[in-house]
């Protein structure tokens, strides 16, 4: 897998409504998850709604999200 798969820093994120549908469907997957018996998987889609909203609310900053000038 490439590192770009992974890039929270994208500008699609800017906007506050997008990080918190995606915290919020994370959360729900969690939750579906843990629902189903499957506790694993539940901690992984935890975790990674924990990273995210880290990423997206705690260190936040709209300079990361910038447009990246790809003219080299």
């Amino acid at each position: 897998m490439r590192a770009e798969n992974f890039n929270v820093r994208h500008p699609l994120f800017r906007r506050l409504w997008v990080r918190v549908a995606i915290c919020l469907c994370v959360a729900g997957w969690t939750l579906a998850e843990f629902t189903a018996g499957t506790p694993v998987f539940g901690l992984i889609a935890g975790l990674s709604g924990v990273y995210l909203f880290h990423q997206f609310f705690w260190v936040f900053d709209p300079k990361d999200y910038e447009p990246k000038d790809t003219d080299a």
